[in-house]
Order: structure tokens, then sequence, then C-alpha cells
């Protein structure tokens, strides 16, 4: 499944090449990802060959399904990216930052990993649906859960479970 990700540096030419790359839930489940399970993204990889250097820009669109932080229901979220990265040849395989080291008795550099670190890095901190979107039944229990723990509507402020104990070994003391 990923053998399209893979790209023969040594056999480009001099110049401009352009991937173009289409990622579905085989891809996800292929990258074995972490966070990501579903989606459907393009994909454009343009190598810029110069001499033994490769200057690899991807810009990818689409959507994914990821879990809403609220209610935990599936929810679509559309990423929009652009990468770039440098490869080169040299004896070992290494990345440090944008730079990578391809063996260059290899040749081969797979770039299904780091389009996947792309498209998670595109994903916002706190992801949710739109008002009015979450799973009602879900809302219901978190909103009873609210209420109970901020003593069913006392004027008094909730305290995190965490600063009671202290306070409790505070006051023994």
């Amino acid at each position: 499944m990923l053998e399209q990700f893979k790209i023969d540096l040594k056999g480009l030419d001099e110049g401009k090449t352009s991937l173009h790359l289409t990622l579905d839930d085989s891809f996800f489940e292929a990258v074995n990802a972490p966070v990501v399970h579903s989606g459907r993204l393009n994909c454009e990889v343009t190598v810029d060959r110069n001499d033994d250097v490769f200057d690899l820009d991807f810009h990818t669109e689409g959507t994914v399904t990821i879990p809403c932080d609220r209610c935990l229901d599936d929810m679509e979220q559309p990423i929009v990216s652009d990468y770039h990265l440098v490869a080169k040849f040299g004896e070992d395989y290494s990345e440090d930052d944008d730079l990578i080291t391809v063996p260059e008795n290899e040749g081969i550099l797979d770039t299904s990993w780091f389009i996947y670190q792309f498209i998670e890095l595109a994903i916002p901190l706190r992801h949710v649906h739109e008002p009015g979107k979450c799973n009602p039944a879900m809302m219901k229990l978190l909103e009873e859960h609210s209420a109970a723990r901020s003593g069913d509507g006392d004027d008094e402020k909730p305290v995190d479970s965490r600063w009671a104990a202290l306070s409790k070994l505070k006051n023994n003391n």
C-alpha cells in the first residue's frame, strides 16, 4: 500500500518532478496512525532536484475524521497543510530538523510518515463540533456532571478534588 509514497531520488531527473498522492482510510491503517484513523485527502509533492540535493514541497488538502473533544463522537476536520523538507544523499539515514539524509546506496525516501505527521500537525489543538452538532445524550451527561461538581447550583465555587485533598493535608498539620 505504501509503495507509492516511496520516492526513488536516484531515478529523478534534474529539475522539478510532481507527484499526486491520494490518501484514504487504507493509508491511515498502513501507517498505523495513532490519532487519525480515517480521512480523504490529496497530497501534491513537488521534488526539485539540484545535483544531489532535493527540495520537497508537500501540499495536502482534504478532511480527516477525529473524535470531538466535547462529546467524543466522530467529526470531520478540514485539513490544509504546506511543508518543506530537504533531502540529500549520505552514508546513513538520518533526520535533522527539516534535513533528511538518505543512504546513497539505496536512494529511496519513504514520505508516508512525513505526510502523516504534516496532517497531524494541521489538526487544531481543540477540535469540537459546531454549536448544536454534538451528541445530545453526551451533552446532557456532561451538563449533569458539571452541575454535580458545582454543588447543584450553590453559590460556592467548585473545588478541584486535588486541591481539596491538599487542603485536608494542610489543615491536619
